[in-house]
This record gives structure tokens, C-alpha cells and sequence, in this order.
């Protein structure tokens, strides 16, 4: 059976565009993120970065959807 990682990413040159939102979602939710690891955070603070992002690209889905 194949191994499948469900962290890995599909496209991994898109690794720095997707760090770089993760940092632009942080600041507008109030959350300070520094480089490197920050396993510091409350798991309320890192849902609030990921729910966000998620939000973000799914509007981003749907209005490019819209727009064809």
C-alpha cells in the first residue's frame, strides 16, 4: 500500500507563497507569528491563522469561479 502523508504538499514551490500568507493572515487577526518555530502559540490563536487562510481561499475559489 502507497504511504500517503496528508502534510505533504502538492505543489512544494508553493511553500514560501503559502508562509507568506500565513504570516499577512496572522498580523490582520492580531496574532504575532516570529520566523521559525512557533509552537508557543495557543491552539485558539493557530485556529484563528487557519480558519482564516481557509476562509481566504475558498473566497478566492469562489470568486474566480464566478468570474469565468
Amino acid at each position: 500500500m502507497a504511504n500517503t502523508n496528508s502534510n505533504s504538499k502538492l505543489v512544494p514551490e508553493a511553500m514560501d507563497a503559502l508562509d507568506k500568507f500565513k504570516y499577512e493572515v496572522a498580523s490582520e487577526v492580531g496574532v504575532s507569528l516570529k520566523n521559525g518555530y512557533n509552537g508557543n502559540i495557543s491552539a485558539r490563536d493557530a485556529g484563528k491563522i487557519g480558519g482564516n487562510m481557509v476562509r481566504k481561499m475558498i473566497q478566492q475559489a469562489e470568486n474566480s469561479m464566478l468570474n469565468k
